[in-house]
């Protein structure tokens, strides 16, 4: 068994997304932005050979939660980056087998100020929002308008408990090695 950090698609939110698309049968388009801040170029964690730079360090994590909500394989990948010397304000297009796509603005030259991560989730007619992790509006859903909670969670802890749980009582890996693989084979064509 393999755990690994991509505990974003065990937050509460995601997990009420994930139900809330479920009865949708048709492709999705996602869109993550992440305003990720600054770091600068000799930090180690710019440094491919010690941090394995953003893209792998950090990215991952967003091209893995996409997966998750496409719920369908990735097919194909770009990316574009913005002329700086380390690199890191990048936009991603991942297309799935399913027809879905999603796109990761991960941009390193914005102000703290401006919240740090949002997504948006169009299909059947419908669009999820979620900012910063603490609050979900749906627009078009019968019955559901808002999620919020008093305090971010990105499901680090549900993450962990999962995987507990599942070492504990012989289930599977809370993330299939499949997708653990997939996304990271993703991540490095990405980062090279």
């Amino acid at each position: 068994m393999l755990m690994i950090g991509f505990n974003r698609r065990f937050a509460p939110h995601i997990i009420k997304i994930k139900e809330l698309l479920n009865p949708i049968k048709e492709p999705r388009s996602m869109i993550m932005t992440v305003n990720a801040g600054m770091i600068p170029a000799d930090h180690w964690t710019q440094d491919s050979e010690i941090g394995g730079g953003r893209i792998i360090g950090e990215i991952c994590h967003f091209i893995d939660l996409l997966r998750f909500l496409a719920g369908s394989e990735i097919a194909g990948n770009e990316i574009v980056r913005v002329d700086s010397k380390t690199g890191d304000t990048v936009t991603i297009n991942l297309k799935f087998k399913d027809g879905s796509i999603g796109t990761i603005h991960y941009f390193a030259n914005g102000s703290k100020r401006f919240p740090k991560e949002r997504i948006e989730i169009f299909a059947g007619q419908k669009v999820l929002q979620l900012d910063n992790f603490k609050i979900l509006k749906g627009y078009g859903f019968k019955g559901f308008k808002k999620m919020k909670l008093w305090q971010q969670n990105k499901g680090h802890k549900n993450e962990i408990q999962s995987f507990i749980d599942a070492v504990r009582n012989g289930k599977p890996s809370p993330i299939p090695f499949e997708e653990i693989a997939e996304v990271m084979k993703t991540t490095i064509q990405l980062a090279v």
